[in-house]
């Protein structure tokens, strides 16, 4: 698929960098509503594991039955993004994003208003529906608004909201959790999602839609090896990043000997970290979607090696929480090479890679257990990060040689 297809795909309200001044401002609004968009998801999607004790007491339930609250939004996750992409490929991408922020929006507040534990299992399992797919829509977007050789940047500043959110929107919302009761926090979260909607509204180009799109042409990505391979790399060779970071507070104190009271200091270190990666990592790819994809893996693999031999004082636990942050670099080239090789079934694509990405996170926080469970301490999650890292690397070589081959280059 080449840069030209991608940026007309949009319709006729495309803005092509030939148009300076106004249109440049309106694609700044563009991407920044839909990056408020993410920081919602994303502040929505961690703040809740900050406050599970709290969600326990309240509808009476162990904590780590609490737990299921978090399961069944990563389950609506991967549910709902190869479900609602299909289903939504050929309506307008702009009414398509309102109605999957509306969809979260009444996720939240059914949430904060859920009378017992079974309803609100099913509240978050609905609220995590329209997370992949919003994120997946908002990339084609952003990328058919930018130049062809912009277009991984124009990614990485709508996944910007999301890291933010780790940064700022969960650490926030959590204290407002604790301070004014659980049910606040989801309540924050769908005032956040009205609040994008209306950004949305005003600053969203309106595109046609594509009234040739069908779910089989959708579904015609499965076809692809190489969507394959590369959703291959976001599962296998991102788990290692939540297979550290999942255990990272026991870590932090009964290893690196961080003060508990310092713990959320540290968690926003992980956030910076995801913002430089986010920031890098886009720069990256448009300057080498192959190789960006390639330097963030090899990255990743040399943060967890480091993390599991060096996690022995405050100081070095800085280094390493920032590092295993930065990982987020490979998302931006992930991201855009999964749009270039889906052909015209972009929508579903770009939109399973946040499936793949919650299966990174159920398959590295489960390896990561086991490692701990079995007495290899609680750095154990590096060397289970770095063999899913060299696990995804060689994915990503098996993806090289995949196009090499078929463009005719030597490997």
């Amino acid at each position: 698929m080449s840069e030209d297809v991608l940026s007309a795909d949009i319709g006729p309200t495309n803005i092509g960098p030939a148009n300076v001044g106004k249109s440049r401002n309106r694609v700044s609004a563009t991407e920044i509503a839909l990056a408020v968009g993410g920081f919602g998801i994303g502040t929505g999607e961690f703040a809740i594991m900050g406050l599970l004790p709290q969600v326990a007491d309240d509808v009476a339930v162990s904590v780590p039955a609490a737990g299921a609250v978090i399961s069944a939004y990563a389950l609506g996750v991967v549910v709902g993004a190869p479900l609602i992409a299909v289903l939504a490929a050929r309506f307008a991408r702009f009414h398509v994003l309102l109605v999957l922020m509306a969809v979260f929006a009444l996720g939240n507040f059914a949430s904060a208003v859920a009378p017992s534990f079974h309803p609100l299992v099913a509240a978050r399992f609905f609220a995590g529906l329209p997370h992949g797919a919003y994120f997946g829509v908002a990339a084609l977007v952003a990328a058919g608004l930018a130049a062809p050789n912009q277009r991984a940047r124009a990614v990485g500043r709508v996944m910007m909201g999301l890291t933010i959110a780790t940064l700022f929107g969960t650490p926030l919302v959590a204290w407002f959790g604790q301070a004014l009761g659980w049910r606040s926090a989801f309540a924050i979260v769908g005032g956040i999602s009205l609040m994008t909607m209306v950004l949305i509204w005003l600053h969203v180009p309106r595109d046609r839609g594509d009234p040739q799109a069908t779910p089989l042409r959708e579904l015609s990505a499965l076809g692809s090896l190489q969507v394959w391979l590369l959703l291959g790399i976001c599962a296998i060779g991102c788990g290692g990043m939540f297979a550290v970071f999942t255990y990272i507070a026991p870590a932090l104190t009964q290893v690196a000997g961080v003060s508990v009271a310092n713990v959320p200091v540290m968690l926003s270190v992980f956030g910076a970290g995801m913002i430089l990666g986010n920031i890098v990592g886009s720069r990256l790819a448009d300057w080498s979607l192959t190789r960006a994809i390639g330097i963030a893996l090899v990255f990743n693999v040399f943060a967890y090696i480091l993390f599991y031999f060096t996690m022995t004082s405050p100081w070095m636990a800085i280094v390493n929480v920032l590092f295993i942050g930065g990982g987020f670099a490979v998302v931006p080239g992930v991201q855009t090479r999964l749009m270039d090789v889906a052909g015209k079934a972009q929508t579903l694509a770009a939109a399973l890679s946040h499936s793949a990405f919650n299966f990174a996170n159920a398959l590295g926080a489960w390896l990561g257990g086991i490692a701990i469970a079995a007495g290899y301490g609680w750095t154990s999650p590096g060397l289970v990060g770095a063999v899913l890292g060299i696990g995804g690397f060689a994915i990503f070589l098996a993806s090289v040689i995949v196009d090499r081959r078929r463009t005719g280059r030597v490997a």
